[in-house]
Formats: structure tokens, C-alpha cells, sequence
């Protein structure tokens, strides 16, 4: 059996992740899928908790007919010992999509299979741009898979990244 992991930051999890995943989900039994920067939440570019990252991967992945562990997993910034620390928090697993070199090399040198994974109309699919835009009011909803509109709607998730894109000092 093939259990593969796939990291993400998922601020917010987009069509572009969804698309990904629904690859991956033709080459391998399970998949893992590791909420990265977990810790972090509250600021303009990790507005959401690992919590609601979970739920909003979780709801998306629903539709798939593929097994799916989705585990939050905190920095914890020593590229040294990470791999084991990811190691640590999840089933085992032989196979890591990425597109991260750091991530790849790390891998590697544990002689775990890496593949590349494909990137999907990246200037649009992609967090930086979601989050611009439910800043500025502008049509968000698209970009992302329908369960990550119901949570962030849930969550009041615009609201806290319009006020933590305030700034208290006088221009």
C-alpha cells in the first residue's frame, strides 16, 4: 500500500490544493495531509488556526474516494530534526509531494521517495491572493472548494483578516 504526505500552509486551503490531492489521489492509497505552521494563526499571511485549517481540508477531501489523515504540524525550525518530527505526529508514510526544495532535500536525505506535485494556475490559486482579496472585497469565493467558504463564512474569517490588515498608526 502507498500512504503519501502532502504539507501545506493551506491559508486558506484552495482549488489549486484540491486539484493537487485529487492527482495525488490516483497514485497512491492514502494520503496524509500535514497543516503546516500549525502554531500560527492571527496575522495577514497565517490568518486561520491549525483548527480551522483542519476543517477546512477535511470538509474538501470528503468527496474523494481516497483514505485521508489530516494532522496539524507545528514549526519547529530546526530543518535538522523535522523530517522526525513530522515523523513523529503521523502514519507512516513512504511517498512526499512537494514542490519545495528545502522539503525535497530534507526528504531525501531520509531516502524517502519525493515527488514533485504539479502546480495548478498558480497567480491565481494561491493564499496570498484569496486573502488580497477578501481585504478588499473583491470575489474570493471561486478560488476556493465550496467547504472552505462555509468555514471561513463559520469562523467570521473575513472580518478577522480585514482587522488584523488595520493598523493603529496615523498616515
Amino acid at each position: 500500500m502507498d500512504r503519501a504526505l502532502y504539507v501545506g500552509r493551506f491559508q486558506p486551503y484552495h482549488l489549486g490544493h484540491h486539484e493537487v490531492i485529487k492527482k495525488i489521489a490516483k497514485e497512491v492509497d492514502e494520503l496524509i495531509v500535514g497543516i503546516g505552521s500549525a502554531q500560527k494563526s492571527h496575522t495577514i499571511s497565517d490568518p486561520f488556526t491549525g483548527g480551522e485549517r483542519v476543517m477546512m481540508v477535511s470538509r474538501s477531501l470528503v468527496e474523494l474516494d481516497l483514505t485521508c489523515y489530516v494532522i496539524p504540524i507545528a514549526d519547529v525550525d530546526r530543518h535538522a530534526i523535522w523530517v522526525s518530527h513530522i515523523q513523529s505526529l503521523t502514519p507512516p508514510f513512504s511517498i512526499v509531494y512537494s514542490n519545495n526544495p528545502l522539503v525535497i532535500d530534507l526528504f531525501s536525505e531520509t531516502k524517502i521517495e519525493t515527488r514533485r506535485s504539479p502546480l495548478f494556475k498558480r497567480n491565481i490559486y494561491s493564499g496570498t491572493e484569496i486573502r488580497r482579496r477578501m481585504i478588499n472585497d473583491e470575489k474570493w469565493e471561486d478560488l476556493t472548494p465550496k467547504a472552505v467558504v462555509e468555514v471561513i463564512k463559520e469562523i467570521d474569517g473575513v472580518h478577522r483578516l480585514k482587522n488584523l490588515s488595520l493598523t493603529d498608526s496615523p498616515d
